[in-house]
Formats: C-alpha cells, sequence, structure tokens
C-alpha cells in the first residue's frame, strides 16, 4: 500500500482529543464522583489515571534514552533481557547443603545462596564447594557469623581448586546497617562495624573483581510492611550512607558503587512492581553521579529481586506459585540482574525438593518459553508504566532527600523514625487485609473451609528483633484458623455455621455467598441451602445440623418479620446458637437491639476482628 493509500486510511479515523474522552467518561458516570470511581489511590500515595495518552508521556524527559545509558530507567543490558537464577538454600549442614547445591544447579539454577552459619573452617567450606564448578555457578553466602573470616576460607578453598577469580561470580551478605535496622544497635559499634565492612570491600575489589561485596537488603523493608515509595526511598539511603563513609575512609566512588548489590522484594502490584524497579535505577544513578566516578559503569545499581514473604499464606498455598509468578514477571520485564522465587510451602515446611523444583521452574518457563530473556525493557514507552515510573521517582526522591537532611538513613534507625513510618504503613495494610480492602486470596476472600494445615507444618519461624519485625499479612488469619483446627481436634466436631435462606431469591442468594467466604475464613463447617418456604422449616433444619451459629438471608424489607420469627423460634426451643443478620439494615437495629439481636456481618465488617470475637463466644 502507497503512502497516498495509507493517509487516506488514516483519515477515516480522525483524532479524538482528551477533552472529548473526558467529557464521554462523566457522561457514562451520570453524575457519578469521577475521582471516587475512577482514579486509584495507591499506598504510596499516587493518584493513578484510569488511562493514560501520548501528552502525557510529553514531560518525560528519560524518554529517548537507550538501555544501559544513563540514567539506566531502561536497565544495563544491551544484549538481551537474561537475568540469573538464584536459589537460596536453607540448609546450614554443609554436606546436606553441596547435595541440595549440586541437584540444584543441575535442574537450572545459576547462582546458590549458602547459609553459611555453620562453615566455620577450611574443611566446611571444601564441604560446601565440593564438586561444584566455581568459575561456571555463582556462589553466594548469608548468615555468616563473620564475613571476614567466610571470606578468607572463600578465598582459601578458590585457590586451592585453583580457580581464575576473574569468573568467581556472588554476593556475600554483608550489611551492618541491616543488623542495625532489626536490632536496633550494631553488631559491635557504627565505627567498628564499618570499618570492618570496607576492610572486606577492598579485599573483594583487589582479588575477586566479579564478586559484590556489600548488599542492601532493602527486601526486609518491603516484609516489615513498607510500602512502594519508603523501599524506594530507604534503600537509597541506605546506600547513600555506605557510598559517604566509604569515601570518608579513602576507598574511590567506583570502588564501592561496583560492590553493592540492592536486594528488593517483589510484590504483588505488578505494574507497579516493573515501575519500581525502573524508577529507582534512575534515582540511584543520580545519587552515585554527584560523587563524580570515573567509570560510568559505577552508576548502574545491580538489583537482586527477590519473591514477597509478606503476601504469602499457609492456607491455600498453591497459589503461592501463582504469586511468585507474576513476581518473577514484574522482575524480568523491570531488567532485574537476578531473581530468587522462594518455595511456595516455605512459610510451613522445610526445604524440600518439590517445591523448589517449582521455583526455579517458574523462571525456566519465563526464559525458555515466554521469553521474557529476549526484549530488554519490553514496558518502553507504555503510557501507564512510564508515567507510574516518573510517580514513583518524584515522591521516593523527595523521601530521600528528607532523610538525607535529616541526617541519613542511620541517624533516622537510630532515632526509631523510619521504623515508625514502617509501621505505620504496616498498620495501614493490616487494616485494610482485616476489612478485605485488600484481598489476599485463600485467607480473607474465597478461602477453602474445609482445608486443614496444622497437621502439615514441619515449622513455624516466628523471629521477634528489637527494631524492625518482619512477617506475614496472612498471620493474623492463620492463628484464627489453627485455634479452630485445634477445637475441631479436641472436640471432634467444627463450629457449624447454618445459613438460613429465606425470601427474596436474588438477596438471599448474594447473602449466602457472602457469609459462607465469610465464616469460612475461620474454617467453620458451612451449612447452605436451596431456601426455606417458612422460618419454622429452616429452624427445624438449623437444629437438626446442631448449628452453633444462624446467619439469616433475606432482604432488608423482609427482615422486620423474618428476623423477630427466628429470634423468636431460638427463645422457644432455649437454644444457644448465635443469631447473625447478613446484611446491615439500618432502619431495622433499634428494634432488632430491643429484642437481643445485635451481630450482623456486611462489607464494611472488620473480618478480622468479628472471626476474632466468634471464635471467643463459642469458646475456641
Amino acid at each position: 500500500m502507497d503512502s497516498t493509500h495509507n493517509k487516506k486510511l488514516f483519515e477515516e479515523f480522525p483524532a479524538t482529543s482528551t477533552e472529548a474522552w473526558e467529557n464521554l467518561i462523566h457522561a457514562d458516570l451520570k453524575g457519578a464522583d469521577y475521582e471516587k470511581r475512577l482514579v486509584w489511590k495507591t499506598d504510596e500515595g499516587l493518584s493513578i489515571k484510569p488511562y493514560y495518552r501520548a501528552e502525557d508521556l510529553a514531560h518525560l524527559e528519560y524518554l529517548n534514552q537507550c538501555p544501559n545509558t544513563h540514567a539506566y530507567v531502561r536497565g544495563n543490558k544491551t544484549h538481551n533481557n537474561d537475568w540469573v537464577i538464584v536459589q537460596e538454600i536453607a540448609e546450614a549442614n554443609p554436606e546436606k547443603a553441596n547435595k541440595i547445591a549440586i541437584d540444584a544447579f543441575k535442574r537450572g539454577a545459576q547462582t546458590i545462596c549458602f547459609n553459611a552459619s555453620q562453615v566455620k573452617n577450611a574443611k566446611d567450606m571444601q564441604q560446601l564447594l565440593k564438586d561444584i564448578d566455581v568459575e561456571k555457578f555463582g556462589i553466594s553466602f548469608k548468615n555468616s557469623s563473620s564475613y571476614p573470616a567466610l571470606v578468607d576460607l572463600f578465598i582459601a578453598e578458590l585457590d586451592r581448586k585453583e580457580a581464575n577469580l576473574e569468573n568467581v561470580s556472588g554476593t556475600i551478605d554483608f550489611d551492618p546497617i541491616h543488623f542495625l535496622l532489626l536490632h536496633g544497635n550494631f553488631y559491635t559499634n557504627q565505627e567498628n562495624d564499618l570499618n570492618e565492612t570496607m576492610f572486606v570491600v577492598k579485599k573483594i575489589n583487589e582479588l575477586l573483581p566479579n564478586y559484590k561485596s556489600l548488599k542492601i537488603n532493602a527486601a526486609t523493608l518491603h516484609n516489615a510492611g513498607a510500602n512502594i515509595v519508603q523501599e524506594m526511598a530507604y534503600a537509597l539511603a541506605w546506600g547513600n550512607d555506605y557510598l559517604s563513609h566509604a569515601i570518608s575512609k579513602g576507598l574511590s566512588i567506583d570502588q564501592v558503587a561496583q560492590s553493592i548489590e540492592f536486594a528488593f522484594s517483589i510484590g504483588s502490584n505488578y505494574f507497579l512492581e516493573i515501575a519500581k524497579f525502573r524508577a529507582v535505577r534512575m534515582l540511584w544513578a543520580m545519587i552515585v553521579e554527584q560523587y563524580r566516578p570515573s567509570n560510568e559503569t559505577s552508576k548502574q545499581m545491580r538489583i537482586h529481586a527477590e519473591s514477597s514473604l509478606w503476601n504469602k499464606s499457609i492456607y491455600d498455598p498453591n497459589v503461592n506459585m501463582l504469586r511468585v509468578t507474576t513476581e518473577g514477571m514484574s522482575a524480568a520485564i523491570a531488567g532485574c540482574d537476578s531473581i530468587a522465587l522462594h518455595p511456595y510451602d516455605f512459610a510451613y515446611k522445610n526445604e524440600n525438593n518439590f517445591s523448589g523444583h517449582i521455583a526455579r521452574n517458574v523462571q525456566l518457563v519465563l526464559k525458555h518459553e515466554s521469553y521474557f530473556d529476549k526484549v530488554i525493557d519490553p514496558s518502553a514507552g507504555s503510557y501507564y508504566i512510564e508515567n507510574i515510573t516518573d510517580s514513583l521517582a518524584e515522591k521516593a526522591w523527595t523521601l530521600f532527600q528528607k532523610i538525607d537532611a535529616d541526617g541519613g538513613f542511620i541517624k533516622n534507625v537510630e532515632n526509631k523514625s523510619i521504623i515508625a513510618e514502617i509501621e505505620k504503613s504496616a498498620n495501614q495494610k493490616n487494616s485494610d487485609i482485616a476489612s478485605r480492602k485488600t484481598v489476599v486470596l485463600g485467607t480473607n476472600q474465597y478461602p477453602n473451609s474445609e482445608e486443614r494445615m496444622l497437621n502439615a507444618i514441619e515449622k513455624l519461624e516466628s523471629t521477634e528483633y528489637s527494631g524492625l519485625k518482619t512477617y506475614r499479612a496472612a498471620e493474623s488469619f492463620e492463628k484464627l484458623r489453627f485455634e479452630v483446627e485445634k477445637f475441631e481436634s479436641k472436640n471432634k466436631r467444627r463450629p457449624v455455621v447454618f445459613l438460613l435462606t429465606i425470601g427474596n431469591l436474588g438477596m438471599r442468594k448474594a447473602r449466602a455467598s457472602f457469609a459462607t467466604n465469610f465464616f469460612g475464613c475461620a474454617g467453620y463447617k458451612i451449612i447452605d441451602n436451596l431456601g426455606f418456604k417458612t422460618v419454622e422449616a429452616g429452624m427445624e433444619k438449623a437444629i437438626a445440623h446442631k448449628a452453633d451459629i444462624i446467619v439469616v438471608c433475606s432482604s432488608d424489607e423482609e427482615y422486620a418479620e423474618i428476623v423477630p420469627a427466628v429470634n423468636a423460634e431460638l427463645k422457644k426451643i432455649n437454644s444457644k446458637a448465635i443469631l447473625v443478620v447478613a446484611g446491615y439494615p439500618k432502619e431495622l437495629l433499634e428494634a432488632f437491639k430491643e429484642i437481643g439481636v445485635t451481630n450482623y456481618i456486611h462489607v464494611r465488617s472488620n473480618l478480622l476482628e468479628e472471626l476474632i470475637q466468634y471464635n471467643k463466644k463459642l469458646g475456641i
């Protein structure tokens, strides 16, 4: 088709202005509030519009940048979008960990992060790395009680293996500021711990040029409930404190900047997570640039992405497989350098081949079947993602500047201000989950009430720190269901919720469905029904089922007669069953209160608080 035909074709589709679109939207809303109905207000304070157009990109200066150029919004890669598949091994015994690692390498892992807590001497290190090609595969370490000593053992073993040190890659989890964040104080003291860090940085720089000697464990921020802007800003301030200290001790900006790896968690908010990684790379490049590095690559942020621990659940654990899949996709699309996806059952099971295999295979599918490793920054130019990238960068930069003006990350951890802000964010998230404003599938919405998990638990770790506390969002709901399972085990029965469905077909079905979800989150036994013609028929069946809770499901208009009748039947037979009304008929509340009816479940109920109270009423 020639250009003349092209011109005629496009003339048939005249451009539509933003004003025209807005007028059409307002007409469709029929007077409803545009901001409330269509603008998404995120936890980070972003106001995300329902749509974006080319004009929304006009102010973004970085759009014409290529990958691997300042300010690295589009990543550090030039030929493909490949990343390193990392598997963390919890097993501390060197011999056992070695066997797990060798199997993992055979099945697709490219780097292993070892638990080095039991590596105390040369023999332990030799056993840990036995039969592993340390030039082909990456070797990382965590949980060491002395990283300087561990580095000495590692280098000695590399020498014994006659490895080419330039080909050795990996990281050590050396991060004294992280220790301060968790425990409220440094391991010895600030000066000694940071000086020890710089000693290790210099040593590894000299001997292992492709090894990262300093980690920023920003994943902990997410897993303590921080929002995305906090994750970004605090991680940047954290890294900047290391840069400042290193330079004050005589290291060059190039030495220290190229030694740092940032570890971030990947949350469930798919597009915001993509934008997070793109934006934080840009801001880090801006920070490092102020130190005037001589090497352009010093401005590149190396990002290791880990699947979230915060959003994983014990009940309906297979959903965790879906969660880590979208998380891995976000990190891959955003161009992260390495990715570790945790096994779906890590919260309650010891390390096992099956879940580890599934976690690896998610990444292998993303690479070899979905080709996420082929295209660099595929989200570039997306009106939506580019605008979120810019918004997150702006808010994170503002917060970073505030922390910097207040004395830096360490000072703000020591004075508890950062911990207080993260706890504030976590409390809001917990409140949203408790009220089901935020859904945790299988936990606070659409639960499998027949599922039993208590006997499947092999471990249930709960590490209490004096500083920042990390935990999973589902823990409060899980505790509730554990109590119900213990009650069932002791009494050989579960609490029975009987749904007395009567009257208006549409309303009784909708409210029965709501009640099933509501009480199912506690693991109660739900008895649903097709509907009863009379209250007496419903009550007869409820008593036959030995109902502990009777939920009346009908319309507000019919409740005026039905609820008093059900209440009267309960009193007549002297039943101890708890009467609950599905809904919240405001006009009838006072009248119902006079006859002793006070229990309601509705969309504005705090699900967690209500279920805790029902457990107490049932003697659980």
